[in-house]
């Protein structure tokens, strides 16, 4: 039986990774979320109320599990305080349920209005979220960044709070022309939001190894995608953290051994939002139908995806980087409606007969032609089916093709947005 499981991102994010964690969380003990930020969407739909979770972990609906935020997290207090609220004011505990580690890094007030202000210097070159996570992290790598653990020694906190405002507001000031952000409030509404969170504050790692140890089955949740991770994503239209498996380790202080399977969570299609290389994009009236049907519009932002077909060639690279053993493959419901899908299994240069060419980084994925195989759609409705046999014969062709294309098994099958939309073919944890 399987203890540690990661399940993480395989295209751009936006895959469905929050319900398929629900889903499986209900046989584990911790759910535990390794980066990112509030910049993450994950959506969990159950009995028609849908449930946006933005920094707490994808287990929190499930009371016999304890969601964990893990160190490699950059954490806003004002907007996690506000999640657990409005979450309460659905009748779900959340406090009982949750810790964080100490070791977490703070998004300031001040990094929301640098990330703000250098969107609109650059004229949305990356297309961020304007939620500070970008600043945040800069600040952590530049060892300048403040932690929850700073919080508990007041008099250390007001110096390191004081040290760094003023570093932004010259930043701002001077840089920007941009607004400077008042030391005095953010220090109050920091201790504020500290009094909801000191007591759920935690030493992570060695609660994660005294877990292992009395055999408790944990999920390692990651945000974004694969092909936005910082080192091997689509540089620079990428996120701040490693949104592949080495961001599971380093965020939560765990080994690789204590992960027992790296599980993927892809989508029937590819979606992108912001800017960035999309090799397989549909620009016309499909792209637009997929977007509506498939409610592509993003969890944080709102901002419309971009829409395009499967592609094989960069689910690879996600396969290889995280050593993925099996998929959760979500969204097939989306596609019921085409009389054609295509399917991009692999790329062309442009002026190029070569038919398989090898992508450096993200100005060649800008020179490539995708090539496609086509395949003839089922016609037939799939929402919430929940047995194999059961579905349309070409739609169960389709999913037999992207297993041989990938050499990947497809374990989970989500067929609709409700936690009950699902067909298991096997049980993760299980061999």
């Amino acid at each position: 039986m399987k203890k540690g499981i990661a399940v993480l991102g395989t295209q751009c994010g936006d895959e469905g990774k929050g319900k398929i964690i629900d889903v499986l969380s209900k046989e584990v003990n911790y759910v535990v979320r390794c980066q990112g930020g509030n910049n993450a969407g994950h959506t969990i739909v159950v009995n028609k109320k849908k449930i946006i979770l933005h920094s707490i972990p994808s287990g929190i609906l499930r009371k016999s599990v304890l969601n964990i935020i893990g160190n490699g997290v950059v954490l806003s207090l004002k907007s996690l305080v506000k999640e657990i609220r409005n979450l309460e004011k659905n009748r779900i505990s959340v406090l009982e349920n949750l810790r964080i580690s100490y070791l977490c890094s703070i998004v300031l007030p001040s990094h929301i209005e640098i990330d703000k202000a250098r969107e609109k210097h650059c004229g949305q070159a990356i297309g961020t979220t304007k939620r500070g996570i970008g600043p945040a992290y800069e600040d952590k790598v530049a060892r300048r960044g403040l932690k929850i653990i700073d919080l508990f020694n007041e008099k250390n906190f007001e110096i390191k709070l004081k040290s760094i405002l003023d570093y932004h507001n010259f930043y701002l000031k001077n840089y920007y022309k941009a607004h400077e952000i008042h030391y005095q409030k953010v220090l109050e509404e920091s201790f504020k939001d500290f009094e909801t969170l000191s007591k759920i504050s935690i030493d992570l790692y060695k609660l994660l190894y005294k877990s292992l140890k009395n055999n408790k089955k944990i999920i390692y949740e990651g945000a974004q995608g694969s092909l936005l991770d910082i080192d091997h994503g689509t540089y620079p239209y990428v996120t701040s953290s490693n949104t592949t498996i080495g961001g599971i380790f380093s965020g939560t202080g765990i080994g690789p051994k204590f992960v027992d399977k790296v599980v993927g969570v892809l989508k029937a299609y590819s979606t992108r939002v912001g800017f960035g290389p999309f090799p397989t994009e549909i620009k016309n009236s499909i792209g637009q139908f997929l977007c509506k049907k498939g409610k592509e519009f993003g969890s944080t932002t709102g901002r419309a995806r971009r829409v395009g077909w499967l592609d094989i060639v960069a689910i690879k690279k996600s396969i290889k980087i995280n050593s993925i053993e099996s998929f959760c493959l979500t969204k097939l419901d989306v596609l019921d409606e085409l009389e054609e899908i295509k399917v991009c299994v692999s790329y062309r240069k442009k002026y190029c007969r070569k038919k398989r060419y090898s992508v450096i980084d993200s100005d060649d994925l800008e020179e490539i032609i995708p090539v496609y195989k086509t395949f003839k759609g089922w016609g037939k409705n799939t929402r919430g089916i929940t047995k194999y046999k059961n579905l349309p014969k070409e739609a169960i062709y389709y999913i037999e093709k992207i297993e041989e294309f990938t050499n990947v098994k497809i374990e989970v099958i989500s067929t609709g947005p409700e936690r009950r939309d699902v067909i298991i073919l096997k049980n993760i944890f299980y061999e």
